[in-house]
């Protein structure tokens, strides 16, 4: 009996499988399914040598290699999928925040004229005598807060939006900074402040962006609270 090659009997399949489905419905299935792999390899077995029968070891690194290739196949897709549903839930939550007042890690503040300002300290430690100024868009002093002494942890802090007169400032962008004296030396505090979500990006290279007023835009992932 003539040998028949058992490497390369399902490449020859493979090619005649390639060759019909050229002339078949665009919409058909062009690619070697594990139903169709099992059913070459079952060929395969029925028309090898029986004087030269496949080898053991081989056939099994055959069906190994498809089942991992189809289940690799398989999980990219699940994940794909999942990020595509991560995404769409985040940009749902995300488009709700529109009109809301979020915390973010800033020390600026948009502010409408008669209205306020607020956001949060925070220290790792004990900070005594706290003072927070804040400055102008010129960069002039408006108004100094004496918030005194605080714990480790967070303070919330609030800003009428008055001078040292108390007279009312104009509308704007703010900048507020907080030093307190830690121990024996003197630092400056992280602040997050409270803004408004005027409207929501989605699809950039920085994922979802929330669009705040007067601050511009500020990654979604970075918002700390939602008021």
């Amino acid at each position: 009996m003539e040998g028949v090659s058992n490497n390369s009997f399902i490449d020859k399949m493979r090619w005649q499988e390639d060759e019909q489905a050229k002339f078949e419905d665009p919409s058909q299935r062009q690619r070697l399914e594990q139903e169709d792999f099992f059913q070459l390899l079952t060929q395969q077995l029925n028309m090898q040598d029986p004087t030269k029968p496949a080898d053991n070891d081989q056939m099994i690194a055959q069906m190994t290699n498809f089942t991992m290739a189809e289940g690799i196949s398989e999980l990219s897709k699940q994940f794909t999928a999942f990020t595509e549903n991560m995404n769409s839930s985040q940009a749902l939550q995300a488009s709700t925040l529109v009109g809301r007042n979020v915390l973010v890690p800033t020390n600026k503040a948009h502010m409408e004229a008669g209205g306020t300002a607020s956001g949060m300290i925070a220290t790792q430690q004990s900070a005594q005598n706290v003072r927070i100024s804040v400055k102008d868009e010129s960069g002039s002093v408006v108004r100094t807060i004496n918030v005194g002494d605080i714990g480790q942890g967070t303070k919330d802090f609030q800003w009428d939006g008055l001078d040292e007169a108390g007279n009312p400032l104009p509308e704007g962008k703010y900048t507020f900074t907080a030093n307190a004296r830690i121990g024996d030396s003197s630092e400056e505090l992280p602040l997050q402040m409270n803004a408004a979500v005027q409207s929501v990006s989605m699809g950039g290279e920085r994922g979802i962006v929330l669009n705040l007023k007067g601050l511009g835009g500020i990654n979604f992932a970075d918002v700390t609270e939602i008021s």
